[in-house]
């Protein structure tokens, strides 16, 4: 037996170890050179890594969930079957690294069927969602027949497979069928936490963990700013979408912090720095199948209203649909995070380190409030933001909400220029 050992690729940026989030081939498979075999994801990005050779697939280490450091034997490939042929030689024994795929995130898959069941070879072609949903239905992609596109897999499809459950038998590579499904019984379900997922619990604990979280709550009257919205929207260009508020708070805020630049601060903790940007760069929270990510608008301070709208929801649309690159993901300098119609009356963001604020918008409701000293049905909306009460004061984090407050109160001053005192 001639053997390939493929190692743990080095996927750059210092990372000593890498999740596996999804196998797509099991001991006992054959492969060809450049077959996707595994997903993988460290704390940086998510990345697809194909096979190095053609061969069998000996033994695999590690299930979904386990980190592999890097250098260490990923896979072993039998390659005697295919260095016998003339036209693909290969060693006796080694080790290599072919590139990797990098990609904004990987949505886990579930792992490989037993030998009974008919096993699709190659890339399985099913939507985040739709895998995300097989996973948790202890359903097998590499099992099911799709009747989509190049037989992508439709939510129809699993709703077939989940109908005759004998025939998609899922079993973990190198493990029990329990340690792949999430029902383990009638009454109760196991959901490994892996992937995406696993990285957010950790930067969330991470972040309420090392980050005083200091929280402040101010109750805005958008009455204005909706009777602008609405009538920006009649007059939006032909290929602009309807805007929502949230493009125009990030106009007003990337003119609040001209006056507060020590709130668009990025913490070096292992140099212990403060760096401070001129450039705004500001991250939207986004809720996608995967799990929450924070694509960023770069330099928001330089764009128009219609420019800010268009970057949004571009990103938010490549974040949903795990097309966002890596570069589209990191980087912000201040978070903005909004539930829309679900946000409730107030909320406690946590912080996206190392930023130092986030700014969360709650549900706009019209309610009876004293105006102009009688009481009138005005829009309010609530703006609940934290602080990194290590660089932040509890007054200027104020003050910069009151700014904020203010702007959004009467928005035509988030469009007219700053006057530069003398």
């Amino acid at each position: 037996m001639s053997q390939y050992i493929f190692k743990m690729p080095d996927l750059g940026e210092g990372t000593v170890d890498a999740e596996i989030v999804a196998w797509h081939t099991k001991p006992g498979d054959a492969v060809t050179e450049d077959q996707l075999i595994v997903e993988v994801m460290t704390d940086k990005a998510a990345v697809e890594v194909p096979a190095p050779v053609s061969g069998r697939v000996v033994s695999i280490t590690g299930a979904p969930g386990d980190k592999v450091a890097v250098g260490s034997p990923l896979i072993v490939f039998d390659v005697a079957e295919t260095a016998a042929g003339p036209e693909q030689p290969a060693p006796a024994a080694a080790s290599g690294v072919p590139p990797a795929r990098p990609v904004a995130s990987a949505a886990p898959a579930v792992p490989a069927a037993p030998a009974a069941a008919q096993v699709r070879s190659g890339r399985v072609m099913a939507s985040p969602a739709n895998r995300r949903r097989a996973r948790e239905a202890g359903i097998d992609l590499a099992t099911v027949v799709g009747s989509g596109p190049g037989g992508r897999i439709l939510s129809d499809d699993l709703a077939g497979a989940a109908a005759n459950p004998g025939a998609n038998p899922a079993q973990s590579p190198g493990g029990s069928a329990a340690a792949g499904r999430a029902d383990v019984s009638a009454e109760t379900s196991e959901i490994k936490v892996i992937g995406l997922r696993r990285l957010i619990a950790e930067r969330m604990s991470e972040s309420k963990r090392n980050i005083p979280h200091f929280a402040y709550v101010e109750e805005v009257d958008v009455t204005e700013l909706e009777s602008l919205r609405q009538q920006l929207n009649v007059s939006r260009p032909a290929d602009a979408a309807s805007l929502s508020f949230l493009p125009l708070v990030v106009m007003a805020l990337t003119r609040v912090l001209e006056s507060f630049p020590q709130c668009n601060v990025l913490y070096d903790a292992a140099r212990g720095v403060l760096v401070r940007h001129r450039a705004v760069h500001v991250g939207i929270a986004t809720q996608t199948p995967d799990g929450l990510k924070v694509p960023v608008v770069r330099n928001a301070q330089s764009l128009g209203l219609w420019e800010v709208a268009a970057a949004i929801r571009r990103l938010a649309e490549r974040a949903r649909s795990s097309k966002a690159t890596r570069d589209e993901l990191v980087g912000s300098t201040i978070t903005v995070t909004s539930l829309g119609k679900l946000g409730g009356i107030a909320s406690t963001p946590i912080i996206n380190a190392p930023e130092v604020a986030i700014i969360g918008l709650n549900k706009a409701v019209e309610r009876p409030v004293v105006h102009q000293g009688a009481v009138a049905v005005r829009r309010i909306m609530n703006l609940s933001s934290s602080f990194d009460h290590r660089f932040v004061d509890g007054y200027d984090a104020a003050a910069m909400i009151q700014a904020l407050k203010t702007l959004l109160e009467h928005p035509a001053m988030i469009f007219i220029p700053k006057v530069q005192s003398r």
